[in-house]
């Protein structure tokens, strides 16, 4: 029987949001979202924590989504970021995300202001009795500062339009649980443990690695899609010591835009309180896409 966000199932990628003195540059944005359909991804995820969604503006996060659902033009899935530690601004930006044409929409647990489980319920059953589209609920306590138990995804799953997890708690406890409780479709928000999160049952990611490495990623996910775990497993390893080497040297978005400058892919900008990545990391980097074969 199909997951309720079977249509998700695959390799999804967090985009950056690109930077150029100081103001979004849409062009290279346009290039990125092509880039990822020419290599097959089969959703994009835009201002999402990858994409310093904390430091856009309204507009700014309202207009990367219509750029990313206008370039796509229905060739690639759109999966909005849209969650706010504000029930109503979650709110507007999901229902802004479902009226641009959206396919989906990426909700991160409400952060810094620590719900209760019956406060997660709430947040969430208002966005999906008020919106459209398919929600993914994002559950990351590392930024959000609390767990959403598996109880309460439990009684989430039950909303119609709560369709999937994005599971970053690291627990494999929790995605198990998960998925014995609900038939929500489970996707990794985690690079390195994709492989492990698919064995349990996970139909796929959300992924930083991604914005370099799609076909790579790619492969990995369908290895696993297919049960040929011997094979995942050696694309695992392969791209494991990367994910660790990279994405361990300083808070996402910061590695992967640094990767993604020195592969002439975006110009690195930040937004602070974000900064560059500084020297000595960025030859750590270097010798890691070379030792890789990505630079």
């Amino acid at each position: 029987m199909a997951s309720k966000g079977a249509a998700f199932a695959g390799l999804s990628v967090a985009l950056t949001t690109p930077f150029r003195d100081g103001e979004v540059d849409y062009n290279r944005l346009q290039e990125q979202v092509e880039f990822q359909i020419e290599a097959g991804t089969s959703c994009l995820c835009p201002v999402g924590t990858t994409g310093e969604s904390p430091t856009l503006s309204h507009d700014e996060h309202d207009r990367v989504i219509a750029a990313v659902v206008e370039v796509a033009a229905g060739r690639v899935k759109v999966m909005a970021g849209t969650g706010s530690n504000s029930t109503q601004e979650a709110l507007r930006l999901t229902q802004w995300a479902e009226k641009t044409g959206a396919d989906a929409a990426l909700v991160v647990a409400p952060y810094y202001n620590k719900p209760t489980q019956e406060g997660f319920y709430e947040h969430f059953r208002v966005l999906a009795e008020n919106a459209g589209i398919p929600i993914c609920v994002y559950n990351i306590p590392g930024r959000a500062a609390k767990n959403i138990e598996p109880e309460t995804i439990a009684r989430l799953a039950e909303l119609p339009n709560i369709t999937m997890v994005k599971e970053a708690t690291g627990s494999m406890d929790q995605a198990s649980q998960i998925l014995a409780l609900t038939d929500l479709t489970l996707l990794s928000g985690d690079d390195s443990l994709t492989l492990p999160l698919m064995s349990l049952g996970g139909e796929g990611v959300i992924s930083v690695v991604g914005n370099i490495l799609p076909k790579d990623m790619l492969a990995l996910v369908q290895s696993c899609r297919e049960g040929n775990f011997a094979e995942a497993l050696e694309k695992h390893r392969q791209l494991f010591p990367l994910c660790r080497d990279m994405l361990g040297l300083a808070t996402n978005p910061i590695p992967i835009k640094a990767a993604m400058q020195l592969l002439g892919r975006d110009s690195g900008e930040l937004r602070l309180p974000m900064t560059s990545l500084e020297e000595s990391l960025t030859a750590r980097l270097r010798e890691a896409l070379v030792a890789y074969g990505a630079l």
